[in-house]
């Protein structure tokens, strides 16, 4: 049960070409901001696209090279035909790299379908929730158009529910990290809740059902030690998270756009979909990029610190957070 999350995972690629057979079309996206309750509505499966955590140099005639690592090694994959399979690619609102990285790709690699949808820097703003509820309808509309079948509301509520599932279940999942013996170790959340950005929802909500199953008996075989929690924007480095946990540590929370802060909150239904969709993304715990003017991201923190247990913070200076908690029990790694 557990490896296959870690096989979807390694062989995310493979998986997507298996399940593009069945007729329907994949859409990549570079930030989670991306409304996948509207592209389930539609039939699309969004997939996250990601790096390969190897050197690029193929990205150098097209981003400047003081870019992020990051942003570079996901131009590459697409540079280098790792996503040939999307038939479209979208971003929402990013920071400057990954904006660079998104507009070379949609004039350097053969994407079909390309859309920019401008979701609110400033989320903390009064007009961020109607503006993202008009740049929705705009996205809706869009799909419509490329599809050429109407999305209704019934569609909608359908792609909620679906996405909202396995945000539940993904939170059920974490409960079993607060234990004093944690289930799982920190590699083996992570790959189930990278897959979840990777993966058919629908299959991911089963095999989080039978993970479920499990977990009150399972034991893991090596100590928990020192209780981590690591910080940062994203972050689906599994050496280096092996290297860390077979030091004698376990990493029992993260504050990631690849792990909790992906999947924390939910849609809360209202008769106007689309508003719906709008405060979750608007209230849902902030990138980095977003979390102004207050730093809303610091209580959350604490509290998933005092949560999980914390003892130490593994992270680096770009996580924005180290030197502003100001813990006494806490310190940080970065």
């Amino acid at each position: 049960m557990f490896q296959r999350f870690d096989e979807i995972y390694t062989n995310r690629h493979d998986y997507v070409r298996e399940w593009r057979r069945t007729g329907g079309k994949v859409m990549g996206y570079f930030c989670t901001y991306a409304p996948e309750e509207i592209m389930y509505a539609a039939n699309i499966l969004p997939v996250r696209i990601l790096g390969s955590h190897q050197s690029q140099s193929v990205t150098a005639p097209h981003i400047f090279g003081m870019y992020c690592p990051f942003c570079r090694d996901c131009l590459a994959q697409g540079l280098q035909g790792k996503y040939d399979y999307l038939d479209g690619v979208m971003i929402s609102q990013s920071c400057l790299h990954m904006r660079g990285a998104f507009n070379s790709w949609r004039i350097h690699v053969s994407t079909p379908f390309t859309y920019y949808l401008y979701t609110p820097m400033k989320v903390q703003s009064q007009a961020a929730k109607p503006y993202l509820r008009g740049e929705l309808a705009l996205f809706k509309k869009s799909l419509e158009e490329w599809t050429g079948k109407p999305i209704t509301d019934a569609d909608i509520d359908r792609g909620i529910e679906i996405v909202n599932a396995n945000r539940r279940l993904l939170k059920q999942v974490y409960e079993f990290r607060k234990k004093e013996l944690p289930a799982l170790p920190g590699v083996e959340v992570m790959k189930m809740a990278v897959s979840s950005q990777m993966s058919d929802k629908k299959e991911h909500n089963n095999l989080l059902w039978e993970a479920l199953k499990q977990l009150p008996e399972r034991k893991l075989d090596s100590e928990t030690g020192v209780r981590l929690m690591t910080i940062g924007s994203e972050n689906d480095d599994i050496p280096c998270l092996e290297m860390v946990e077979s030091l004698g540590a376990t990493v029992v929370i993260e504050d990631h756009c690849t792990g909790s802060r992906y999947f924390w909150n939910e849609v809360i239904p209202e008769e106007d979909r689309l508003s719906a969709i709008a405060a979750r993304y608007i209230d849902r715990i902030p990138c980095p990029s977003k979390d102004w003017e207050e730093r809303e991201r610091i209580p959350f923190i604490l509290k998933l610190a005092e949560d999980y247990r914390v003892q130490c913070i593994f992270g680096t200076k770009s996580a924005g957070v180290s030197e502003q908690i100001g813990h006494p029990r806490l310190s940080s790694g970065g």
